[in-house]
C-alpha cells in the first residue's frame, strides 16, 4: 500500500488481485445481492485509492481494508429498505448454495447432502444477529483474527470474541443434525 501511495500502480494491481475476492465475499454474504455487493466493492476500492496518500501502517493492510468494507457496509445497511435472502439469485448468477456444495467429482447422493448442508448453513447464517453475522463473515470470508475483527468493527477484543463465540454456538445449534 505504501508503494501504491507513492505512485506505483502495479502495487495497486497486486493488492486488488490479492484481496478483491475475499472482500467481495464478505460484502456479498452481508448484503445478499450481487449487484449491490459489486457496487459496494467498487466503493471500497475507490476509498483505498482516495485514502492512499493518508495511509499509515497501524495494522495489517488487510485489517484496514476490511475496516473500509465494514464502514461502507454499515452505511449501506443504514439506508437499505429491504432484506433479501442469501440464496436469492439473479438469472446470470449462481446461488450461494451452489458455491458451497461439493464438486461434481462426488456422487449424486454426496452432492445432494452437500447442497442440503449448504442451504442449512445459509439459513443459519441469515438468522444470526447482524453483529454476530458480521464477525463470523469477517473471520470466515476475510480470514481476520479476533483482534483484526475488533479493529475493523470498532469494538473491543472481548466484544469481538464474544460475538464470534455466540455466532459459532448458534450455528452449531442450527446445524447439529449434520454432525
Amino acid at each position: 500500500m505504501l508503494r501504491y501511495a507513492t505512485g506505483d500502480m502495479a502495487a495497486f494491481d497486486r493488492l486488488y488481485a490479492r484481496h478483491e475476492l475475499a472482500v467481495w465475499r464478505f460484502v456479498f454474504r452481508s448484503v445478499k445481492v450481487q449487484a449491490v455487493a459489486d457496487d459496494l466493492l467498487q466503493d471500497v476500492w475507490f476509498a483505498v485509492a482516495r485514502n492512499a496518500v493518508r495511509y499509515e501502517v497501524k495494522a495489517k493492510f488487510r485489517t484496514w481494508l476490511f475496516t473500509l468494507a465494514h464502514n461502507r457496509l454499515v452505511d449501506h445497511l443504514r439506508t437499505a429498505k429491504h432484506h433479501t435472502s442469501l440464496d436469492a439469485s439473479d438469472d446470470d448468477a449462481r446461488t450461494l448454495a451452489d458455491t458451497l456444495v461439493a464438486d461434481s467429482g462426488f456422487g449424486p447422493v454426496r452432492q445432494l447432502q452437500s447442497r442440503e448442508q449448504a442451504a442449512a448453513l445459509i439459513v443459519a447464517v441469515e438468522q444470526l444477529p447482524l453483529e454476530q453475522r458480521e464477525a463470523f463473515l469477517l473471520q470466515a470470508e476475510g480470514d481476520l483474527s479476533v483482534q483484526e475483527i475488533a479493529e475493523a468493527t470498532g469494538v473491543s477484543f472481548e466484544t469481538a470474541k464474544s460475538r464470534l463465540r455466540y455466532a459459532r454456538a448458534s450455528l452449531r445449534q442450527h446445524l447439529k443434525e449434520f454432525v
